[in-house]
């Protein structure tokens, strides 16, 4: 998920977009501040900015939004005090989430993040404790039938691309992070338009989830977090097919 980053079959699910959309103009704020507080306010030397603000331009936010959140993170403006704080711990199925918070109360997200894990048969780790199952990576993912496989394959290996791996919906560009800005560009250039394009935490392995009743638990772990404002990104190494999610009310 985020997780894909964010799995496309997830972010099908019904309601589910509705639900992204409501929190993702917050996030998008809260992620361009923290790029320009921890790499200035120029895109040009700050890639994680720049990737920030390219994300909340796809969503339509407003340009004095965005520059003010940039202005907001440099101090030039007075805004919250945000720190980062990524939490580890394994949810349903022994299936293993990384949480990563954007807060200005830390005891409070640890908290809250605490609850949703054990309200939903899952537990906090140590740091360390699934990190470790997870690459840094750059992704960019393609809707299957929108785009020529052989072509694109070809295109984002010869730009650098690490491998272009076949999903159920989608075929997904996987890139070293310090190649990303070049793949996407030679992408854009051959007109390639791609639905998701993110650095993320990819799981090493996924998990198939094949029965309903643990898809279902899983989702709802991923749904409390989703739901709870101080967390900005889920990561996760399950796989729910849309057989198994279909039936799933």
């Amino acid at each position: 998920m985020a997780g894909h980053s964010k799995w496309v079959n997830i972010k099908q699910r019904k309601g589910r977009q509705d639900k992204i959309r409501g929190k993702a103009f917050t996030k998008l704020g809260k992620e361009i501040m923290i790029a320009a507080k921890t790499g200035g306010g120029n895109i040009d030397f700050n890639p994680r900015l720049r990737l920030a603000i390219d994300k909340a331009k796809a969503a339509n936010m407003a340009k004095d939004t965005i520059e003010r959140a940039v202005k907001k993170g440099t101090g030039e403006l007075e805004g919250v005090e945000y720190i980062e704080i990524r939490y580890e711990g394994y949810g349903p199925g022994g299936i293993a989430f990384l949480v990563d918070v954007v807060t200005d109360n830390k005891n409070r997200s640890a908290s809250t993040v605490r609850m949703n894990f054990s309200r939903n048969d899952g537990n906090l780790g140590e740091t360390g404790s699934v990190a470790f199952m997870f690459d840094r990576k750059g992704i960019f993912e393609f809707e299957k039938g929108k785009v020529d496989e052989e072509k694109l394959m070809e295109i984002a290996l010869e730009a650098g691309a690490e491998d272009v791996a076949d999903k159920e919906n989608s075929l997904v560009v996987i890139t070293d992070p310090n190649d990303f800005e070049t793949v996407k560009e030679t992408l854009e250039k051959e007109g390639l338009k791609t639905e998701e394009a993110e650095i993320t935490m990819y799981p090493q392995n996924e998990i198939d989830i094949i029965d309903t009743e643990t898809a279902t638990k899983i989702l709802k772990l991923y749904d409390d977090l989703e739901d709870n404002e101080d967390v900005q990104e889920i990561y996760a190494n399950f796989n729910i097919s849309d057989e198994v999610l279909s039936r799933i009310e």
